[in-house]
């Protein structure tokens, strides 16, 4: 099983970059995390946001995994506390399928998106930069995994 990262957006600062390295590179060979950075769309004063998610949305259909669970990260999502991220995780891996988990571009997902989703996840009641949600994801991701495995990193 394959963790499919999908960003919308590119050219991170260079903290976003090391930092999601350093927690994709901890999970194991055997469950990934590979990063797939979509391109935002340009946006206008002649564009609508609603314009601005359609293209987005496009270029994410193009990009995510055939056959894969689809997690979207949304403001409305469900909240999980660590422990029920490492649960997830674990039904994940028995499932076998791949995970794509989607972060948006700045002005959300498009609602076909978000209704397509198996899952809609809530990271944080804060509203947080698209970078930060980066390595925050990949953190838990890695942290849900220690849980699993019983490393000493999660000490709740």
């Amino acid at each position: 099983m394959k963790l499919w990262l999908l960003a919308v957006g590119q050219r991170m600062p260079r903290w976003v970059d090391e930092a999601y390295a350093e927690y994709s590179r901890r999970l194991p060979p055997e469950t990934p995390l590979l990063l797939r950075e979509i391109r935002a769309e340009t946006r206008s004063s002649s564009t609508s946001a609603e314009a601005v998610m359609e293209r987005e949305a496009q270029r994410i259909d193009a990009a995510l995994p055939p056959g894969a669970r689809l997690v979207a990260l949304d403001e409305h999502g469900q909240r999980f506390t660590s422990a029920d991220l490492a649960d997830e995780l674990k039904r994940w891996r028995q499932e076998g399928r791949d995970v794509a988990l989607l972060i948006g571009g700045a002005d959300g997902l498009a609602l076909r998106i978000k209704q397509r989703a198996d899952t809609l996840l809530r990271l944080s009641d804060l509203t947080l930069p698209h970078g930060l949600a980066r390595v925050l994801l990949a953190e838990q991701l890695y942290r849900a995994h220690t849980l699993l495995t019983g490393h000493p990193y999660h000490r709740a």
